[in-house]
């Protein structure tokens, strides 16, 4: 296990922002979004970054806003004005980045520069691009997105699209496939689900820190196979198959939560991305691409879950996973509408999404693939996990954290030490 703050400081020169407008003329529309899209807890910007090597043959070479209608209702405004497009060069080379060309990377406000004007939820354009080349040749494709409009698998969708436009195709193999409607709340709206991702929740014990954005430590963590290791062996064969993200989310829970000194009888959670695409019961067509996903959340008190072993954790998530449905999805988005679109719980909570299998690190623009592609860093209590190699040639997984500076120093501390160090395993049988 190894972290990056990136202490690496490199210059960008950049040309003046402007609009690439479309070739011909496209429809003035509105179009609502739907009702998992517009929730309270997905109006933020995604930032994504993309290293390229040099490569001899390279080429250098979306037109809506949003508005908000009754309830909150979000629609997009088809403008026809284009997407924002920032063209840049660094005096720095890829070589020079190093271990740092992952999440929390260096410069990152240079390699994408936050427009005056750009970044507003509502009224600005939804997505900004920008392309620095390197001196060595290479480039840095960096792209932020409202993420109302898209969840991972559909930005990538949007990327492969321009990659074989880039290269000659006059229009994208996969078409893109609006059809909202389909994740909208019934008529009439019911909740028949219990949704913890959603709930009110009172620090009562005063210890559910809250995130202060302005005072965090941006950090990003590195599991190579012998971490991943360490951690399976402490796992009894009772438990069954689990995955490398179920090991590690639970891994990276607990010493969070330890190192937030949580009191023992405070509840926490954690909200882990269950995409619908492709799971049986689920009707979305191929070109979908807004938000297509759910956020249960497995829930403990802290001592719990600081107390047992990693087994606990884990037996938490596969029982939140167990629990996802269509009829679960349907819930949700009637939660929206009945609730006036609420955000995640904030207290307590901890939100991950795995994008080791979303495909950033395959878009290919005519350059080749990506030495890293993927977010470009953590959001307060919000993490990624996704497939990175490192400057050793290490194939493993990279996880981006923020928090609170004495935080962080104990989580590093705690990480390391479950790691190294052998527990038994004896599972405490109550759960919340």
């Amino acid at each position: 296990m190894a972290s990056s703050s990136s202490p690496l400081v490199f210059s960008v020169k950049r040309c003046a922002p402007e609009f690439v407008r479309p070739t011909n003329p496209t429809p003035r529309e509105v179009k609502q979004l739907s009702d998992l899209d517009d929730q309270e807890g997905l109006r933020f910007q995604v930032p994504v970054i993309m290293f390229y090597p040099n490569n001899p043959l390279m080429k250098e070479k979306t037109l809506q806003r949003l508005i908000e209608g009754d309830n909150r209702k979000l629609m997009v405004d088809c403008t026809g004005e284009g997407v924002l497009f920032i063209e840049a060069d660094a005096d720095t080379t890829l070589e020079n980045l190093g271990d740092s060309i992952q999440p929390m990377c260096p410069c990152y406000e240079e390699i994408l520069y936050d427009v005056p004007g750009s970044g507003e939820i509502l009224g600005s354009p939804l997505i900004l691009i920008q392309v620095t080349r390197l001196r060595c040749g290479g480039f840095i494709f960096a792209l932020r997105l409202n993420h109302t409009m898209s969840d991972g698998p559909g930005l990538v969708q949007f990327l492969d699209a321009i990659s074989e436009m880039a290269q000659g195709l006059s229009v994208p193999s996969l078409l893109p496939i609006w059809q909202r409607e389909l994740l909208n709340a019934r008529n009439p709206p019911r909740i028949t689900r219990i949704h913890h991702e959603y709930e009110e929740v009172t620090n009562t014990r005063g210890t559910l820190m809250t995130m202060d954005e302005n005072n965090l430590v941006h950090r990003s963590f590195f599991f190579g196979l012998k971490e991943i290791r360490a951690l399976r062996n402490r796992l009894p064969a009772s438990l069954g198959a689990c995955s490398t993200f179920e090991v590690l989310i639970a891994y990276v829970w607990r010493c969070r939560t330890i190192a937030f000194a949580v009191d023992p009888d405070e509840v926490v959670r954690i909200s882990c991305l269950i995409n619908m695409r492709g799971k049986r019961g689920f009707d979305l067509p191929p070109g979908y691409y807004g938000n297509a996903f759910v956020y249960p959340a497995s829930i403990t008190k802290a001592g719990m879950l600081c107390k047992n072993p990693l087994e606990y954790a884990i037996r938490l998530l596969k029982k939140a996973k167990a629990e996802m449905s269509q009829e679960y999805v349907k819930s949700v988005a009637d939660l929206m509408v009945i609730k006036g679109r609420p955000s995640f719980t904030q207290p307590g909570n901890y939100l991950i999404s795995d994008l080791t299998r979303a495909g950033f690190g395959e878009i290919d623009f005519g350059w080749g693939k990506p030495v890293y592609g993927g977010i470009a860093r953590a959001l307060s209590n919000i993490s990624f996990c996704m497939r990175f190699r490192n400057s050793k040639g290490e194939e493993g997984n990279v996880i981006p954290i923020c928090l609170p500076p004495p935080v962080m120093e104990r989580f590093e501390q705690e990480l390391k030490r479950m790691t190294k160090e052998e527990e038994p395993v004896r599972l405490i049988t109550s759960m919340l």
